[in-house]
């Protein structure tokens, strides 16, 4: 199992921490990661609300990349469907550079309407955008040269001097709902998946992670990989960890606009969520790594949750949920 970060960095401006406070905190915490020996390391990317106050995420990503060694940086994601895909080629290409090749990129296409009206683009051509710009940015990060006219673009001999580190940037499309698995896969995409906003219950995840196998098969392509992200946090009861992280939680999904308001109990019935002790979670994560599940995101700051209890669910995650998983799976396999 590989295990890695993923923050919103939700802003709430009726709280007294300020947005550089909160970047400061994040940033904290991404250098933690790194020590702590998480995968991954990414940040959403919205605009014109509260819901997430990184706009650019390579720009704070290339700072996280100047006070960390190994740890793997990312969206999650690069809306594609707001920009221009050789602008993003160059951003993503320079944090390559600047971080030594560790650079993930997870790529999507956005689903909030007051992001859509505040670019003043249509939403109905949301999936026609993303798929030209998809294949754009493809090519220009592998370092070709563009000859081509799109509906929404055109590209006449030209190609990006900054070019990535890596022989291949590993890349991730998001679905955000579970029909988009399948047809993703076929398109020989790998996924990223927040199943809390996805499904109605932790039964469907199987389902939709075979439908995505199906689909990537068909493509002819070996070796799908998916991410699944989950709101996270590790206490030593399951009743700490609601005293920790239910108001922050609850406060978090205040935010979501146009979105299921599900609470801390929602998810609690739904399954959809890493919430509650060692123990708990561990088994959690066995079911998830039964159905094939390899990869988690772990949701662990949200909500005006408290750094240092941010911190201390990170840290308990890495020295023993991830231990306590590794002895589960390994016994069940020896048995």
């Amino acid at each position: 199992m590989k295990y890695s970060i993923f923050s919103v960095q939700d802003h709430h401006p009726s709280f007294k921490r300020s947005i550089p406070k909160l970047y400061i905190e994040v940033l904290e915490q991404g250098i933690l990661a790194d020590q702590l020996g998480y995968d991954s390391f990414f940040v959403a990317e919205h605009h014109f609300h509260e819901y997430g106050a990184v706009p650019n995420p390579a720009i704070f990503l290339t700072a996280l990349a100047q006070h960390t060694k190994r740890i793997k940086l990312g969206p999650a994601i690069s809306i594609l469907t707001f920009h221009n895909p050789l602008t993003v080629a160059e951003n993503y290409a320079m944090l390559d550079i600047l971080s030594n090749g560790r650079v993930i990129l997870g790529v999507g296409s956005g689903y909030l309407k007051h992001e859509f009206e505040g670019y003043s683009i249509n939403p109905e051509e949301k999936r026609q955008r993303f798929d030209e710009n998809l294949f754009v940015l493809k090519q220009a990060l592998a370092g070709q040269k563009l000859n081509f006219k799109g509906k929404f673009g055109s590209y006449n001999n030209v190609q990006t001097n900054v070019q990535v580190t890596q022989a291949q940037i590993p890349l991730y499309v998001a679905i955000l709902r579970s029909e988009a698995a399948y047809y993703v896969g076929k398109q020989g995409n790998n996924i990223i998946c927040v199943p809390y906003a996805s499904l109605n219950d932790f039964s469907e995840i199987k389902d939709l992670y075979t439908d995505f196998k199906k689909g990537f098969s068909e493509s002819g392509k070996q070796d799908p990989q998916a991410l699944f992200a989950f709101h996270a946090h590790v206490a030593e009861t399951n009743d700490l960890a609601r005293k920790n992280a239910e108001d922050a939680f609850n406060l978090y999904v205040r935010t979501r606009l146009y979105a299921k308001q599900q609470t801390y109990n929602d998810v609690l019935q739904t399954g959809l969520h890493l919430f509650g002790s060692v123990e708990t979670v561990a088994n959690k994560i066995v079911e998830l790594h039964k159905i094939g599940i390899d990869h988690l995101l772990l949701l662990q700051n949200f909500g005006m949750l408290q750094p240092e209890l941010v911190k201390n669910s990170m840290k308990l995650f890495i020295e023993q949920v991830k231990p306590l998983v590794q002895q589960k799976i390994s016994a069940s396999a020896s048995n």
